[in-house]
């Protein structure tokens, strides 16, 4: 906490990285003190960062809601954002920075990523209704900016890719890691992690992506977190090692 007060009154837009290296600790540690940056602001009782960076954020948005991170103009997007050149640069200093900012800002990386940190040797029936609940209620009411993110993410352009890798495919790997354990523990039937991660991800983003447009279309769809938890619940009972053996 001193590390970070020490660096916060220079810079506000100091990274969990920058206080984590400062600190001499991982970002694991990092996370099992302060399940996110915005909780260590708290603990601080320091004020988030004036509202330019997220103009800036908010603004970026609505622009890749209608072009890609490839067209995107920075000098436009300080325009849009109602800053001037100067201070766009001055917190993010090309498109990658921007990018990973609102992975960071907008995506369950951060806090799925400080689940994990607590998570320990926790059993997948503690951790993965977790994990869900927390993605869930980052991205709930969002959907069209989720929309966005993954379509710029599935674009792999070489700025995607950067930020992608320093946020959404570290959680990934996390995740696997822990399945992964849990497999060898004989907690879960073993399979690639990856696959076993995707099987789990992927149902939850189709029913936040495709509810909306269903429901338009007078579908009935449950919503919510029992929804979620439904898909957590479901996952679990798949991958207990008796359902491996009852279908042997």
């Amino acid at each position: 906490m001193s590390e970070a007060a020490r660096l916060l009154s220079r810079d506000r837009q100091s990274s969990v990285d920058t206080i984590a290296t400062a600190a001499g600790v991982s970002r694991a540690t990092f996370y099992r003190a302060f399940p996110s940056r915005a909780q260590l602001l708290r603990a601080l009782k320091v004020q988030p960062e004036p509202d330019t960076r997220q103009r800036v954020l908010d603004a970026s948005i609505r622009v890749l809601a209608t072009q890609t991170l490839a067209d995107l103009s920075m000098d436009a997007l300080a325009s849009q954002a109602g800053v001037s050149r100067a201070n766009l640069y001055r917190l993010f200093p090309g498109k990658t920075a921007l990018f990973k900012a609102i992975l960071l800002a907008y995506s369950p990386f951060e806090p799925v990523m400080g689940v994990f940190a607590r998570a320990a040797d926790r059993p997948p029936e503690e951790v993965i209704p977790e994990i869900v609940l927390t993605a869930y209620r980052t991205v709930a009411g969002h959907t069209g900016i989720v929309r966005t993110l993954l379509l710029e993410v599935t674009s792999m352009t070489p700025e995607v890719a950067q930020a992608f890798a320093e946020t959404g495919l570290r959680a990934f790997g996390t995740f696997a890691h822990y399945l992964a354990g849990q497999m060898a523990a004989g907690r879960l039937q073993r399979m690639h992690p990856m696959l076993a991660v995707q099987s789990l991800v992927g149902g939850v983003m189709f029913h936040l992506l495709a509810a909306p447009v269903m429901s338009q279309a007078t579908v009935d769809v449950p919503a919510g977190e029992d929804a979620i938890m439904q898909f957590a619940n479901l996952w679990l009972r798949g991958m207990r090692p008796e359902a491996t053996n009852r279908g042997s």
